[in-house]
């Protein structure tokens, strides 16, 4: 008669078997990173997907036990993708850009170029941020005067209400000293009233619009609400910009646009959010040296496509960046 060990043998190595084939099978699909190992024989059966990004090894042994076991991710270098994405954007001889970009639901982002820049009208929001901060330090609301600037600088980019503002906040020392406090390390408030020529970087433009946006923030929720709010309303010959990369379904941003005396050359810049992909975007786009202003917006907005790409496009983005770049180069 046939021993119980050997009854339990003899069920035992079908199972194995089984196991064996399913682990290599699904390893050839491409879709996990197995390995398997019968202690008995001491041999190991192992194959890898195709692609580096399965997320778990998988060990079957001798007597059914299975376990799971993490495989590294394989590690993304956003700021190459974006250099990528980047070289599809033609930029005319003499000017120059930089571009910051932020995928809101991983927190990756990636920065392209660098230098300061003018920030022109964009500045205006950091005006609104730092009179808000301001008055949640001082226990009190905007007054009807502030809202009314407030609405007139951002949605209609109002100058001399910038210049109200620019007085209430304090200046260049205001905007300054309320800087440091929402983490913008490389941003200088320009001389006297010229608020225009404040000097930043793509990397703090989204450092602020990441205290506007998201909610690790010195603003308070209502006072980032407020802002977005205004944002989102700009007047309609002033939509441009970074929303060229949003697929329709939201955006809220800011332009600056100045040309400068002594070379009639143009600053042109653009900060916001954008969605796309159901992925929401923060992006930054700062550039000077345009010849004209048509092609400095065009500019930013081949360069806002690009660089949303990287987080949201599906092979399409650097396309899409090529079209609205043969209108710079024309």
């Amino acid at each position: 008669m046939e021993s119980s060990r050997a009854r339990r043998r003899r069920r035992l190595l079908p199972c194995i078997a089984l196991a064996l084939v399913v682990i290599v099978g699904g390893a050839a699909a491409g879709t996990v990173y197995v390995q398997a190992r019968a202690h008995s024989g001491g041999g190991v059966v192992s194959s890898s997907s195709a692609t580096p990004s399965a997320s778990a090894s998988v060990s079957v042994r001798a007597g059914g036990e299975a376990s799971v076991e993490p495989v590294a991710q394989p590690t993304v270098d956003h700021g190459v993708l974006l250099a990528e994405a980047m070289a599809s954007v033609t930029v005319e001889d003499g000017a120059q850009v930089s571009v910051a970009v932020l995928d809101v639901e991983s927190g990756a982002s990636a920065t392209y170029g660098n230098g300061r820049f003018d920030t022109a009208s964009i500045v205006k929001v950091d005006i609104l941020a730092v009179l808000l901060l301001q008055a949640q330090d001082a226990g009190r609301a905007l007054t009807s005067a502030e809202k009314s600037y407030a609405t007139s600088m951002i949605e209609n980019s109002d100058n001399t209400a910038a210049s109200a503002l620019w007085r209430a906040i304090g200046q260049a020392e205001g905007l300054d000293t309320a800087n440091g406090r929402l983490g913008l390390k490389d941003t200088e408030g320009g001389d006297g009233m010229y608020w225009g020529l404040t000097q930043t970087t793509a990397a703090d433009q989204l450092t602020l619009l990441r205290q506007v946006f998201g909610e690790d923030s010195e603003l308070s929720a209502r006072s980032r609400a407020y802002l977005r709010g205004l944002m989102g309303e700009i007047a309609v010959d002033q939509r441009w910009g970074v929303s060229a990369a949003a697929d329709g379904s939201g955006w809220a941003l800011k332009n600056g646009w100045l040309p400068r005396t002594a070379t009639g050359l143009w600053d042109i810049n653009s900060v916001g959010l954008v969605t796309v992909n159901g992925h929401d975007c923060l992006v930054a786009v700062l550039s000077d040296g345009n010849s004209t202003k048509a092609k400095g917006i065009s500019l930013v907005e081949a360069s806002a496509v690009a660089a949303v790409s990287v987080f949201a496009g599906e092979g399409g983005g650097a396309s899409a960046a090529e079209s609205v770049s043969a209108t710079a180069s024309s």
